[in-house]
């Protein structure tokens, strides 16, 4: 049996429950089906990268589940329940988390007052408890980057890989178990890239699931478990990264192809 002939192989998440799956998901805008019926799910411990072409349905798929966006139809479950997820708040309240491109972290503060904006720790006379903070920032990022040491500079002048472990760290430090990332490695060179590398395999050992939305499928193929392709708002198919190859992805991106290796949806090209 040659590669392109590969049948999906066993499901390791077979008989789990998914920290959350998501489950017919329709939206539409001015009568345009952004999202149409699209189904998926991210098991504890993995990654999942969401890919397509721009206006692919993607970006929504994921805006309903942060909340940032009211869903038409459909369910979300989070660890087997159905959850009620219409703004960002209730999203957090499940341990959902994004981290935008854009990271919006507040440049001109240093990591602490990051992690806690919004959140301020306070002393018993009501001021901010700006020691306390630096040591659970101290806490998270020692778990998270042991190698991160500009605790005092403000992040606008941190490196990108480094403002990415202020955005992780903020994310998990208030107990995300579900943590949306867009495009995390867009703006960064080779070696901030492989930073950011060892941050999503250190969230993973702690059994974060992350949700990667990204255009460059390479990165897709060395940091994601499993792709899910989309295209014209549907699902094409889904596969572990060790079923297909990078161009069969191509395939289902262009095309709405879907390989044998790859699990088939309502969104793939018929034969």
């Amino acid at each position: 049996m040659t590669m392109n002939e590969a049948t999906p192989s066993a499901d390791p998440n077979a008989g789990k429950t998914p920290l959350v799956e998501m489950r017919d998901i329709s939206i539409a805008f001015g009568g345009i089906k952004a999202v149409d019926h699209a189904s998926t799910d991210l098991y504890p411990g993995e990654v999942v990268g969401l890919l397509g072409h721009n206006g692919a349905g993607k970006s929504t798929l994921i805006k309903i589940l942060s909340g940032a966006y009211a869903r038409d139809h459909g369910t979300i479950m989070v660890d087997g329940k159905e959850a009620t997820i219409t703004n960002p708040r209730q999203a957090k309240d499940y341990g959902i988390e994004t981290i935008y491109q854009t990271l919006a972290l507040a440049d001109n503060v240093d990591a602490a007052a990051n992690l806690y904006l919004g959140r301020e720790l306070l002393t018993r006379w009501g001021t901010l408890d700006d020691a306390a903070m630096e040591a659970e920032t101290r806490k998270v990022m020692g778990r998270l980057n042991p190698n991160f040491k500009r605790f005092k500079d403000p992040v606008k002048q941190l490196s990108g890989g480094q403002r990415q472990s202020v955005a992780i760290a903020r994310a998990i430090h208030f107990n995300a178990r579900i943590l949306i990332m867009d495009e995390p490695t867009a703006a960064l060179g080779p070696a901030e890239t492989e930073q950011v590398g060892q941050l999503i395999h250190e969230l993973k050992k702690d059994g974060i699931g992350i949700f990667l939305i990204s255009h460059d499928i390479h990165d897709v193929f060395d940091l994601a478990d499993r792709v899910v392709v989309m295209k014209n708002g549907a699902i094409v198919g889904s596969a572990k990264t060790t079923d297909v190859t990078k161009d069969e992805v191509l395939g289902m991106i262009i095309l709405g192809k879907c390989p044998a290796g790859a699990i088939p949806g309502p969104g793939a090209l018929a034969d």
